[in-house]
């Protein structure tokens, strides 16, 4: 419960900054029948598709430059 509280707090606290992606791959790799069999011992290699990963990814909002040339955009550019 706690890995998927935190994630979650960051992308509530951030959502106003921009664009927040969450991404959780746990029902993925519990539904995969390939995934039933894991390797037991540490250092053991495994498959990337039977990894468990819980990501939050954040992207700025984009706005448009700050025009400081004093011309406004009616005017003819004569």
């Amino acid at each position: 419960m706690r890995r998927l509280l935190v994630p979650l707090l960051a992308a509530t606290a951030v959502a106003g900054c921009g664009s927040v992606e969450y991404r959780d791959t746990n029902t993925a790799v519990d539904v995969d029948p390939l995934c039933a069999s894991q390797p037991d011992r540490p250092g053991e290699p495994g498959s990337l598709r039977c990894e468990r990963k819980t990501e939050t990814t954040i992207a700025p909002r984009r706005e448009p430059p700050l025009d400081l040339s004093g011309a406004r955009k009616d005017d003819d550019p004569r």
